[in-house]
């Protein structure tokens, strides 16, 4: 067997197709720009406006900090590839992006989870939310979810490149992630294909169980509830974080649940493209649109923004 030590790796992309690169580069800039642009909108927002100070507004402020960073690990060298012939991504440079990809996508998913118990304490605990969702639990919950996230990245990241790769060091995706790169290695994996769905089911299915719990307990209080505007209000706010839930984690457990045998690599680009690309866009949109007070929010950065413009011209 030609075993090789491979030092650099080609990146695919979405398609060969020349004709097609300058108009992907065009729409992915796009949403690159939306992306960063609506995020950090939010995080700033949140950052300034003292009524958003509370715990909800908090997870909220994180999340929007994570799909920045988690679009940048991507969409950047998506975007020179799209103007490249080569598409060529150093070993180092590919592995560290598959680490921060897995380390911001599992902390998102624990943070989506911690989430979730926010709204639990907020509506089935309205009296005691401040006491019990206080600084320290905020922060402490969310340097857990990042801790986890960094422990997963960094064990799957180092089982899949002490891997032996030869033959082809073309990687069929738009860019390195487990299920295309363990196919280029020179050796049986099937065990560490076992290992990776057990991780999978680990760092997925475990908050996603918590997060049903959470609404379970959600929908029955709000059901309970004799103010009509009450119930309209907890549902909208518990909405958001569904919509963001449904789409994040269907995407990613579809990619990286399913057996080799049935992986379909145009199916799986569609995926992963939506967990790295749309859901991040998207995120600030869903939280905005529905709420009130983001809303509000916005309004008032808006007329501090323009009074402050008017004073300066005059």
């Amino acid at each position: 067997m030609n075993v090789t030590g491979v030092a650099e790796f080609v990146l695919l992309g979405l398609t060969d197709h020349p004709d097609l690169q300058m108009p992907l580069f065009i729409v992915f800039l796009m949403l690159y720009v939306t992306t960063v642009a609506g995020n950090m909108l939010i995080f700033t927002m949140i950052v300034i406006d003292p009524l958003l100070h509370t715990p909800m507004y908090f997870f909220l402020k994180v999340l929007s900090f994570i799909d920045v960073c988690y679009s940048s690990v991507t969409l950047p060298q998506m975007l020179v590839n799209f103007l490249s012939v080569e598409r060529k991504i150093s070993r180092i440079a590919c592995a560290s992006q598959m680490f921060f990809l897995l380390f911001l996508g599992a902390s998102e998913c624990f943070l989506l989870a911690v989430m979730a118990y926010d709204r639990y304490v907020a509506i089935c605990k309205p009296l005691r939310y401040m006491s019990i969702m206080n600084n320290t639990v905020c922060i402490s919950l969310t340097a857990l979810s990042w801790f986890i996230g960094n422990l997963v990245s960094l064990v799957q990241t180092s089982w899949v490149f002490s891997l032996p790769f030869c033959g082809s060091n073309q990687i069929d995706y738009f860019f390195c992630d487990i299920p295309p790169l363990i196919k280029l290695s020179c050796i049986d994996t099937s065990f560490y294909e076992i290992q990776l769905f057990t991780a999978t089911i680990l760092v997925i299915f475990t908050p996603f169980f918590f997060i049903l719990v959470s609404y379970i307990l959600i929908i029955s209080n709000i059901l309970k509830m004799k103010s009509y505007e009450g119930r309209k209000k907890a549902f909208s706010t518990c909405s958001s974080h569904l919509i963001v839930v449904t789409l994040y984690y269907g995407s990613g457990s579809l990619i990286y649940l399913r057996p080799r045998s049935i992986h379909a690599k145009d199916s799986n680009k569609v995926l992963a493209l939506m967990y790295t690309v749309i859901t991040p866009m998207l995120n600030p949109l869903i939280y905005s649109l529905r709420n009130k007070e983001v809303n509000g929010a916005i309004q008032r950065m808006m007329r501090k923004t323009m009074n402050r413009v008017c004073f300066q011209q005059r």
